[in-house]
Protein backbone atom coordinates (compact mmCIF):
# COMPACT_ATOMS: atom_id res chain seq x y z
CA UNK A 1 0.00 0.00 0.00
CA UNK A 2 1.24 3.12 -1.28
CA UNK A 3 2.61 5.56 1.74
CA UNK A 4 0.92 9.28 1.38
CA UNK A 5 1.37 12.03 3.32
CA UNK A 6 -0.61 15.65 2.25
CA UNK A 7 1.02 18.52 4.77
CA UNK A 8 -1.53 22.01 5.00
CA UNK A 9 0.34 25.15 5.63
CA UNK A 10 -2.02 27.85 6.77
CA UNK A 11 -1.70 31.55 6.21
CA UNK A 12 -2.26 34.23 8.70
CA UNK A 13 -6.17 34.51 9.42
CA UNK A 14 -6.35 31.75 6.51
CA UNK A 15 -7.20 28.32 8.46
CA UNK A 16 -7.77 24.57 7.28
CA UNK A 17 -11.37 25.60 7.55
CA UNK A 18 -11.11 28.17 4.76
CA UNK A 19 -12.27 26.82 1.41
CA UNK A 20 -8.88 26.97 -0.27
CA UNK A 21 -7.55 24.39 2.11
CA UNK A 22 -10.61 22.54 3.79
CA UNK A 23 -11.42 21.24 0.05
CA UNK A 24 -7.75 21.01 -1.25
CA UNK A 25 -7.45 18.76 2.22
CA UNK A 26 -10.82 16.57 0.96
CA UNK A 27 -9.18 16.19 -2.19
CA UNK A 28 -5.68 14.85 -0.61
CA UNK A 29 -8.02 12.88 1.56
CA UNK A 30 -10.25 11.24 -1.46
CA UNK A 31 -6.39 10.46 -3.39
CA UNK A 32 -5.64 8.21 -0.43
CA UNK A 33 -3.24 10.48 1.55
CA UNK A 34 -2.58 11.05 5.05
CA UNK A 35 -3.25 14.71 5.98
CA UNK A 36 -1.38 16.89 8.47
CA UNK A 37 -2.22 20.61 9.20
CA UNK A 38 0.69 23.11 10.14
CA UNK A 39 -0.09 25.47 12.99
CA UNK A 40 1.10 28.90 14.07
CA UNK A 41 1.11 30.69 17.39
CA UNK A 42 2.17 34.45 18.00
CA UNK A 43 2.22 35.94 14.40
CA UNK A 44 2.26 39.75 13.90
CA UNK A 45 -1.40 40.64 12.42
CA UNK A 46 -0.22 43.95 10.95
CA UNK A 47 2.12 42.86 8.01
CA UNK A 48 0.61 43.94 4.93
CA UNK A 49 2.56 46.29 2.90
CA UNK A 50 5.75 45.91 5.42
CA UNK A 51 8.64 44.08 4.12
CA UNK A 52 10.15 44.07 7.59
CA UNK A 53 7.24 42.26 9.18
CA UNK A 54 6.50 40.15 6.36
CA UNK A 55 10.08 38.72 6.90
CA UNK A 56 9.24 38.10 10.35
CA UNK A 57 6.02 36.52 9.95
CA UNK A 58 7.44 34.20 7.09
CA UNK A 59 10.56 33.60 9.86
CA UNK A 60 8.00 32.78 12.17
CA UNK A 61 6.00 30.52 10.03
CA UNK A 62 9.13 28.41 9.18
CA UNK A 63 10.44 28.01 12.29
CA UNK A 64 7.11 26.59 13.69
CA UNK A 65 6.49 24.91 10.68
CA UNK A 66 10.13 22.95 10.93
CA UNK A 67 9.40 21.93 14.59
CA UNK A 68 5.87 20.66 13.69
CA UNK A 69 7.50 19.25 10.50
CA UNK A 70 10.69 17.19 12.56
CA UNK A 71 7.92 15.12 13.99
CA UNK A 72 6.05 13.71 11.13
CA UNK A 73 7.63 10.87 9.48
CA UNK A 74 8.74 11.47 5.83
CA UNK A 75 11.03 8.28 5.31
CA UNK A 76 9.42 6.27 2.97
CA UNK A 77 6.54 8.19 1.78
CA UNK A 78 5.71 7.24 -1.45
CA UNK A 79 3.93 10.34 -2.34
CA UNK A 80 4.91 13.31 -0.25
CA UNK A 81 2.51 16.91 -0.93
CA UNK A 82 2.30 20.54 0.49
CA UNK A 83 -0.36 22.66 0.18
CA UNK A 84 -0.23 26.21 1.68
CA UNK A 85 -1.77 29.35 1.64
CA UNK A 86 0.08 33.34 1.42
CA UNK A 87 2.96 32.93 4.10
CA UNK A 88 2.46 29.06 4.29
CA UNK A 89 4.04 28.81 0.92
CA UNK A 90 6.81 30.47 1.60
CA UNK A 91 7.53 28.11 4.60
CA UNK A 92 6.58 24.86 3.18
CA UNK A 93 9.02 25.85 -0.24
CA UNK A 94 11.67 26.94 2.34
CA UNK A 95 11.04 23.76 3.89
CA UNK A 96 11.50 21.52 1.23
CA UNK A 97 14.40 23.56 -0.49
CA UNK A 98 16.45 23.04 2.67
CA UNK A 99 15.84 19.97 3.38
CA UNK A 100 15.87 18.45 -0.88
CA UNK A 101 12.65 16.99 -0.48
CA UNK A 102 10.78 15.53 -3.51
CA UNK A 103 7.74 16.89 -2.98
CA UNK A 104 4.68 17.93 -4.92
CA UNK A 105 3.53 22.07 -4.05
CA UNK A 106 0.29 23.71 -3.72
CA UNK A 107 0.25 27.17 -3.91
CA UNK A 108 -2.87 29.14 -2.92
CA UNK A 109 -2.09 32.66 -3.46
CA UNK A 110 1.25 32.71 -2.80
CA UNK A 111 3.69 35.87 -1.24
CA UNK A 112 6.63 37.16 -3.55
CA UNK A 113 9.41 35.18 -1.09
CA UNK A 114 7.63 31.97 -1.96
CA UNK A 115 9.73 31.99 -5.30
CA UNK A 116 12.56 32.54 -4.05
CA UNK A 117 12.82 28.59 -3.31
CA UNK A 118 10.94 27.77 -6.59
CA UNK A 119 11.17 23.72 -7.08
CA UNK A 120 9.93 22.63 -10.64
CA UNK A 121 6.87 20.78 -9.29
CA UNK A 122 4.20 23.11 -8.52
CA UNK A 123 1.24 24.40 -9.09
CA UNK A 124 -0.26 28.06 -7.87
CA UNK A 125 -2.92 30.15 -8.15
CA UNK A 126 -3.01 34.29 -7.57
CA UNK A 127 -6.09 36.75 -7.90
CA UNK A 128 -5.02 39.26 -10.01
CA UNK A 129 -6.30 42.06 -7.73
CA UNK A 130 -4.05 40.31 -4.85
CA UNK A 131 -3.30 43.07 -2.42
CA UNK A 132 -0.50 41.55 -0.90
CA UNK A 133 1.56 40.85 -4.18
CA UNK A 134 2.98 42.52 -6.76
CA UNK A 135 0.94 40.70 -9.04
CA UNK A 136 2.71 40.93 -12.31
CA UNK A 137 6.18 40.38 -10.84
CA UNK A 138 5.05 37.57 -9.13
CA UNK A 139 3.59 35.92 -12.40
CA UNK A 140 6.94 37.11 -14.35
CA UNK A 141 9.13 35.27 -11.62
CA UNK A 142 6.90 32.61 -11.69
CA UNK A 143 7.11 31.95 -15.77
CA UNK A 144 10.67 31.82 -15.25
CA UNK A 145 11.05 29.32 -13.12
CA UNK A 146 8.67 27.23 -15.06
CA UNK A 147 5.72 27.31 -12.50
CA UNK A 148 2.35 26.60 -13.30
CA UNK A 149 0.57 29.54 -12.45
CA UNK A 150 -3.43 30.49 -12.97
CA UNK A 151 -4.61 33.68 -12.71
CA UNK A 152 -8.34 35.02 -11.32
CA UNK A 153 -9.60 38.02 -12.52
CA UNK A 154 -10.56 40.94 -9.91
CA UNK A 155 -9.63 38.01 -6.96
CA UNK A 156 -8.20 39.37 -4.06
CA UNK A 157 -5.99 37.59 -1.56
CA UNK A 158 -8.54 34.71 -1.21
CA UNK A 159 -9.38 34.45 -4.52
CA UNK A 160 -12.58 35.94 -4.32
CA UNK A 161 -14.35 38.93 -5.82
CA UNK A 162 -17.14 39.73 -3.36
CA UNK A 163 -20.15 37.84 -5.65
CA UNK A 164 -20.79 34.80 -4.29
CA UNK A 165 -21.48 32.66 -7.25
CA UNK A 166 -18.62 34.13 -8.88
CA UNK A 167 -16.29 32.94 -5.84
CA UNK A 168 -17.81 29.51 -6.29
CA UNK A 169 -17.45 29.32 -9.71
CA UNK A 170 -13.63 29.81 -9.61
CA UNK A 171 -13.09 27.72 -6.73
CA UNK A 172 -14.44 24.89 -8.31
CA UNK A 173 -11.77 25.45 -10.96
CA UNK A 174 -9.03 25.89 -8.70
CA UNK A 175 -10.21 22.08 -7.09
CA UNK A 176 -10.53 20.72 -10.38
CA UNK A 177 -6.98 21.94 -11.42
CA UNK A 178 -5.43 20.65 -7.87
CA UNK A 179 -7.67 17.24 -8.25
CA UNK A 180 -5.81 17.53 -11.60
CA UNK A 181 -2.35 17.97 -10.06
CA UNK A 182 -2.94 15.08 -7.14
CA UNK A 183 -3.67 12.78 -10.09
CA UNK A 184 -0.60 13.48 -11.75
Amino acid sequence: MDNKLAVFFPGIGYHIDKPLLYYSRKLAASFGYRTADISYTDMPMKIKGDPVMMKKAASIAFEQASKQLDDLLFEGCDDLIFAGKSIGTVALAKYAKEHSLNVKQIWYTPVEATLGYASSDVISFIGDADPWSDVEALKKRAESAGIELYSYSDCNHSLETGDALTDIKNLMDVMKKTSDFLAR
